[in-house]
């Protein structure tokens, strides 16, 4: 006899209190058309968004004499803890910063996202034959702000500009490459200078590598915080008087030990009736074959127990884990079951996954509050 299906997994705060509100918000302060004052931000006209990859909220509670400026900065005026959105993964929780909408809107709902095709391809890898606006075409943040005669600089690496996820999620404005933190913090000063009215986005990503690799309770992720927060304070530093500086993430992490992984290419249990595995090794879509979507359900339910919540896609949208609206070309991409982890653990494909993949120790994908939970910060002069 199959396992029930655990309580209801958390749902993002969608429509006030998720990283999905943030540019809108900032939008509605700026005065321009599609924001919405969903949060309590106090902003002036010139703005500077960090994005700070991995940097969850229970985690930089947890290390204050680590990230003494960060820390500073939790008590400030509009500074508060914000949810990601489902799953917990880069691709989709900046399609949501980015657009302002849940997933089940813009319709980024996986790290391997499955596509009408069948062809399963990662969001995260500049996929060739997939069109990112085809794939995400609603208007971003970016591009209100443009049109709205908004100055905006997007900076990151080289390697982001181009047609993959920054197209999806991201586009708007003029991208500056800045590899360096040096080159980030004058590039991001730089652009916030260029007009009287100006929206600067800025992505970090090496605390989330180092959580990856390492593990996000180790050593050499703490150092990497320290790092994180004299890069914060620099660029704090670096901004002229006028300037608001916004601090958030999207995401946390937590680390599975590698003894608590399922391998769904070694594993039966996992593996009857089933299609193609998309989603995350945290947040899993399963996409069955014909007429076996119940037995699966069962059986995952079973083999996984109570590591996971394990739901059917009407569940899992009925419960509002994809916001509260999912459209009807984005349901199909989401897994006919879908199996978020409570703890640590974590379904891998050694199919489907390359090697290094399957090495990470630092995962995110659910709606635990350690993944689930980031931070808002606001400085301003």
């Amino acid at each position: 006899m199959s396992s029930p299906a655990p309580s209801a997994p958390p749902i993002p705060a969608f429509g006030g209190g998720s990283i999905a509100d943030v540019l809108p918000a900032v939008l509605s302060g700026l005065d321009v058309p599609g924001g919405r004052s969903c949060l309590p931000l106090v902003t002036g006209r010139q703005i500077c968004l960090l994005l700070v990859d991995g940097l969850g909220w229970n985690a930089l509670r947890a290390a204050p004499d680590a990230a003494p400026f960060l820390s500073s900065l939790v008590d400030a005026p509009s500074s508060r803890v914000l949810t990601s959105v489902y799953p917990t993964t880069t691709p989709i929780a900046l399609t949501s910063l980015g657009t302002g909408l849940a997933p089940g809107e813009h319709g980024v709902t996986g790290l391997y996202l499955r596509l009408p095709s069948g062809q399963v391809v990662n969001t995260l890898a500049n996929p060739a034959e997939t069109d990112m606006r085809v794939l995400q075409p609603r208007a971003t943040a970016f591009e209100h702000a443009v049109a709205a005669g908004v100055t905006v600089t997007r900076v990151g690496p080289a390697s982001f500009d181009g047609p993959g996820l920054t197209e999806a999620a991201l586009r708007g404005g003029r991208y500056v490459a800045a590899e360096s933190v040096g080159e980030r913090v004058a590039a991001a000063t730089a652009g916030v200078r260029r007009a009287d009215t100006s929206l600067t986005y800025v992505y970090h990503g090496d605390l989330d590598a180092t959580g990856h690799r390492s593990g996000c309770g180790s050593d050499a992720w703490l150092q990497e915080l320290v790092h994180v927060d004299r890069v914060a304070e620099q660029l704090a530093d670096a901004l002229p008087a006028a300037a608001t500086l916004l601090i958030t993430s999207d995401h946390g992490m937590v680390d599975v030990s590698a003894d608590n992984r399922w391998d769904v290419a070694t594993t039966p249990a996992l593996s009857d009736g089933v299609h193609a595995i998309a989603g995350d090794l945290r947040a899993i879509d399963v996409h069955t074959r014909p007429d076996a979507a119940a037995d699966v359900l069962a059986a995952w339910r079973e083999t996984l127990g109570e590591e996971f919540w394990v739901l059917s896609r009407a569940e899992a949208v009925d419960v509002g884990l994809y916001g509260p609206v999912v459209s009807d070309g984005v349901r199909p991409r989401i897994g006919d079951v879908v199996a978020a982890a409570i703890g640590d653990a974590a379904v891998v494909d050694s199919r489907l996954m390359p090697r290094p993949v399957l090495a990470l120790v630092g995962l995110h994908g659910s709606v635990t509050d350690d993944e689930l939970l980031v931070p808002l910060l606001v400085h301003t002069a």
